[in-house]
């Protein structure tokens, strides 16, 4: 007698495991890593990434910051954050200043474009987070996020 399992059918070969579909951390990881591509992708519309709507918005949060601050603030890597700083400078939405009291000091602050070109970018992620979030009523998602926004910060 063959003791080998039968194929998978087409549908159940796509079935994600009810193991993993039991774990909250590998449900967020999923739901997360689609909603971050789908984002990613509209900002390559726009020759942009993640990490210029982070840089955009937290200036736009927080007010002007020493680059090496945005560095600390984001999690990005210094010279990475220079390449970002610089392509966002040449669009015109970010303006570096040296600090008068400290000439090492480069300050990065928003531009009124970059405020506009913010609001276009949080316009999209907006539109995706309503795509990843359809199957959610607007409770749900007000729920979702506070519980969400509780774990983050906890984190």
């Amino acid at each position: 007698m063959d003791s080998a399992q039968p194929a998978p059918s087409a549908q159940s070969a796509h079935a994600t495991p009810p193991t993993l579909l039991d774990l909250s951390t590998y449900l967020l990881s999923r739901v997360g890593k689609t909603a971050r591509g789908r984002l990613a992708a509209r900002l390559a519309r726009r020759e942009l990434r993640l990490w210029d709507m982070a840089v955009l918005a937290a200036l736009a949060d927080f007010g002007p910051h020493a680059q090496r601050e945005l560095v600390v603030r984001l999690g990005v890597d210094a010279s990475d954050m220079t390449k970002v700083i610089d392509q966002l400078a040449a669009a015109g939405w970010v303006e570096r200043a040296r600090d008068p009291r400290d000439r090492r000091r480069v300050s990065v602050s928003l531009t009124p474009e970059g405020r506009t070109a913010l609001t276009e970018l949080d316009a999209e992620a907006r539109a995706v987070q309503d795509e990843v979030l359809a199957p959610l009523d607007a409770d749900e998602r007000r729920a979702l996020h506070a519980l969400l926004l509780r774990v983050h910060r906890e984190l």
